[in-house]
């Protein structure tokens, strides 16, 4: 669980990547799992965009998702929104406590 000074940070991060995962009227198939649960490995922040075209709204996507690849939602805003998850092999990220 993040506490708010470390999601701020995340946002703060997060502020220069660009959406990497775009989820569109497929929905949340296996395939999509394992490009975000990869992306996350490698990364561990990353942002993705719901496309209008979607038939769920940007924050079901985003609680989806995450519980599936065991992440925290960072932020929604719009149709974009954020994950983090501490990468086992490529720690990169130092949270403040």
């Amino acid at each position: 669980m993040l506490t708010s000074k470390q999601r701020a940070q995340l946002r703060g991060l997060a502020n220069t990547i660009q959406p990497i995962v775009h989820i569109g009227k497929g929905g949340i198939g296996d395939a999509l799992i394992k490009q975000v649960d990869d992306a996350l490995e490698a990364r561990e922040l990353i942002k993705l965009t719901v496309l209008e075209n979607a038939n769920m709204t940007a924050r079901e996507v985003a609680d989806e998702i995450a519980v599936k690849v065991k992440a925290d939602v960072v932020q929604v805003i719009g149709w974009k929104f954020i994950l983090y998850r501490e990468s086992k092999e490529h720690k990169e990220i130092k949270l403040v406590k």
